[in-house]
């Protein structure tokens, strides 16, 4: 599905009118449509260790859930599916209680280093961990201490990548050390 044909409600398409965004919107609604994930996003999103999911249940409002994980416990399961095992956090269960009530959520994956954004629009999937040990096996990360719950699946119903600007870089202690010994630092310059 085409993000903006999803995204631009009758409702934001007059404020963009109002605003003179509308005519360029109109032409992107019109030229974009991807079909699937491509390999820059299915690169990009193996690559993330956290991102944002917004919920929406029983009391109308949004909910915005942090998640995270080790580098690449995103799963790419197909072009348009991704997956993660939901670890034991908090346990509110805001965010899977929203889910049960309505399954549409949005996401959005930040790297901070690349300056770049995704966003996802998406239905998800609630399995239990005993219902289908094969996908437990393909989603779970491997040398991480969790405590699983359920897995979640992604089905991917329109993405978009936003513009960079706003995105202040940050790196990981990791990331900082490896520019380090290759001789830079994080902003390009050498030590």
């Amino acid at each position: 599905m085409n993000y903006s044909q999803l995204a631009f409600t009758d409702g934001i398409k007059a404020i963009q009118q109002r605003m003179g965004s509308r005519n360029a919107y109109d032409r992107v609604e019109k030229m974009s449509f991807v079909d699937g994930l491509t390999a820059i996003e299915a690169n990009f999103i193996g690559q993330m260790d956290s991102f944002y999911m917004a919920s929406s249940g029983e009391n109308d409002f949004p909910y915005i859930q942090h998640r995270g994980g080790p580098k690449g416990f995103i799963k790419v399961i197909d072009s348009q599916t991704i997956g993660i095992v939901d670890f034991s956090g908090n346990r509110q269960y805001i965010s899977v209680g929203n889910i049960v009530k309505n399954p549409k959520v949005s996401l959005i994956l930040v790297s901070y280093p690349m300056q770049a954004r995704l966003k996802i629009y998406a239905e998800t999937e609630i399995i239990e961990i005993g219902d289908n040990a094969d996908l437990y096996d393909l989603l779970k990360p491997e040398d991480y201490k969790f405590r699983p719950e359920r897995m979640l699946l992604f089905h991917i119903k329109a993405y978009d990548w936003n513009c960079p600007q706003h995105i202040t870089p940050r790196y990981t202690e990791q990331e900082i050390e490896t520019m380090l010994q290759a001789g830079s630092g994080p902003v390009g310059q050498n030590p």
